[in-house]
């Protein structure tokens, strides 16, 4: 007589804890972070994350509204990006590097120029894994400028993205990538 098989458990989808903790002002007291969505091999890039908590469209300015909505302008208009968004956006330029994530999804942030010289670049990150941006180093060389490196991890490799970001109006664009071939 065979012995009786149990049943097989399968595997399950699990939410993956937050990459790095939350600033002090992010987070109400005693309020628990939501799991982040699920996402397959890239990084979950917000381009129009709905309206932002606060005055709605009745109770503030078209700009501050569209300012609202824009993923890497919260706080005060024209005010710089934080450094979790700006190693958002190096992130999703080093996944557009390597093959991982089309161009276009990442063209709302770059200027015409930045996004032609993103396209012409192509794949210049040769990996078997996906790229992870490490903590990007930030200077404002003048008003309404930011200049800003990470060192990307590619798996037996690293390299050095830089990007220069300048204010249009109350928005923060890319107008220059450059990276090591």
């Amino acid at each position: 007589m065979s012995p009786v098989r149990r049943p097989v458990s399968l595997p399950r989808v699990a939410p993956s804890p937050a990459a790095e903790p939350p600033y002090d002002d992010d987070r109400a007291a005693g309020h628990t972070p939501a799991a982040p969505p699920y996402v397959q091999g890239t990084l979950a890039l917000a381009i129009d994350p709905g309206p932002a908590p606060g005055p709605g469209p009745a109770g503030g300015s078209p700009a501050a509204v569209r300012h609202a909505r824009h993923p890497l302008i919260w706080g005060p208009p024209g005010s710089p990006p934080d450094e979790r968004r700006l190693r958002a956006l190096v992130q999703a330029v080093a996944e557009t590097l390597s093959g991982r994530r089309p161009p276009a999804s990442v063209a709302c942030h770059l200027t015409g120029r930045a996004q032609a010289e993103l396209v012409r670049s192509g794949k210049v990150i040769d990996s078997t894994r996906p790229p992870r941006a490490g903590r990007v180093h930030v200077s404002q060389p003048g008003d309404g400028v930011i200049e800003m490196c990470a060192v990307v991890d590619c798996g037996d490799r690293s390299r050095v993205l830089a990007l220069r970001l300048e204010r249009r109006g109350v928005r923060w664009l890319c107008t220059d990538v450059e990276t090591a071939p």
